[in-house]
């Protein structure tokens, strides 16, 4: 699809942003940015999705459009307030798809909310956090650089210490953050690595298997820590195809 084709994206309340429109009533996948990232990780990944799939991703404070907004302080609040704005927009047989912080940020918010799939990518399981978080907010450079953003940012100080302290933002909540291993939902899970992730070993998504009682399924796929980029549409093919099949509760890879 070329650029002349793309559609003028929407805003649906605080919580909502739809890169590329489609007709109503077209599937969900609500996709859940990264530490430090913004809707625009997922435009890429809405064009290659279109026509059969529209992505819906949740809109952040503290950066972008709602720059000026408060991130809320604890992560229990900010799942709170992620799950109310996105009810009234939520269609049956959504997919939840989260990268890295987006990962735990998608699987919390599913607890509340009940979609089919919740695709978690390139993210410790939920039992690891808030272990996995660097303990200062000097880890904020080092994450940026890891995460393969440092060579993607212009060649400008101002933006470039926005993105540092959009990440800090993110981290400090994160640091909040308790795994319930009470009381598991059953929804499906398909914990996803990339083959080029230097942060987190591919064995290490194993452990969503314990984060559900459904069914669970893993894959590599090509790409860093951050599978979809404003320049990649990331795993636009696996997220088809787990739609298609729908939580399929057969393939138990545990």
């Amino acid at each position: 699809m070329t650029t002349a084709t793309r559609r003028r994206p929407l805003v649906a309340g605080d919580w909502v942003y739809r890169p590329y429109p489609l007709a109503e009533g077209t599937p969900q996948v609500v996709c859940f940015p990264h530490a430090g990232g913004d809707v625009t990780a997922f435009a890429e990944l809405a064009v290659a999705l279109a026509p059969a799939l529209e992505v819906w991703a949740v809109r952040l404070p503290a950066r972008g459009g709602r720059y000026t907004e408060p991130m809320p302080e604890t992560f229990d609040a900010l799942v709170s307030e992620v799950a109310g704005g996105l009810t009234p927009h939520l269609r049956p047989g959504s997919l939840f798809y989260g990268q890295s912080f987006g990962a735990l940020l998608a699987y919390e918010v599913a607890r509340e909310l009940r979609p089919d799939v919740v695709v978690p990518a390139c993210a410790s399981a939920p039992a690891a956090w808030p272990g996995t978080v660097p303990a200062t907010d000097h880890g904020a450079e080092d994450l940026l650089r890891r995460c393969g953003l440092d060579a993607a940012l212009p060649a400008d100080d101002t933006i470039r210490e926005l993105a540092v302290a959009t990440i800090r933002t993110d981290m400090n909540v994160c640091r909040s953050y308790r795994h319930r291993a009470d009381s598991l939902p059953d929804f499906a899970v398909h914990a996803v690595a990339g083959a080029g992730d230097t942060m987190l070993p591919p064995a290490e998504m194993a452990g969503w298997a314990r984060a559900t009682t459904g069914p669970f399924t893993t894959s590599v796929e090509p790409g860093g820590h951050l599978l979809a980029t404003p320049l990649s549409a990331g795993p636009a093919g696996l997220l088809r195809a787990l739609h298609a099949r729908g939580g399929d509760r057969v393939h138990h890879h545990r």
